[in-house]
């Protein structure tokens, strides 16, 4: 069973919501510049991870761990909960908006279309390193 695992290093984000501008009697839908160099960033760690191997072609399962940092307001007791697993992080970024951003960036990548997707498991919390560890196996 074939298995690709890499991590994307620092702090995760949401993809953004489509941006509209109108150019003349045009309305022109775009992706805005954090959410291009996020992707941008998944896709880098995507094809490290792949190496020179095609994109899959057959179901697959993603597993997603959102490592977010404590905020540093945080009380030394509250930061303790946070790092021991006790209190969960209810914060942005939404756990959607993040599967969302990985999703399209793989496409390409490592499968053809996010339609390939048949299993998705996502997990947040909170951590001293943030990033997000993903591995992507075939679908049993």
């Amino acid at each position: 069973m074939m298995q690709i695992v890499f991590n994307v290093s620092g702090d995760p984000k949401g993809k953004g919501r489509p941006r509209f501008a109108r150019h003349g009697k045009f309305t022109k839908v775009y992706t805005d510049q954090q959410t291009l160099d996020y992707e941008t960033a998944i896709q880098l760690c995507a094809r490290q991870a792949i190496g020179s191997g095609e994109p899959l072609k057959e179901a697959v399962g993603v597993y997603l761990y959102v490592r977010l940092p404590v905020p540093q307001s945080y009380s030394k007791k509250r930061k303790e909960a946070c790092l021991c697993g006790s209190e969960r992080p209810t914060k942005k970024p939404d756990i959607d908006n993040v599967a969302k951003a990985f999703l399209d960036a793989m496409n390409g990548v490592i499968y053809l279309d996010d339609t390939q997707v048949v299993e998705l498991h996502i997990k947040k919390s909170y951590s001293e390193v943030s990033g997000v560890d993903v591995m992507i196996m075939e679908a049993s």
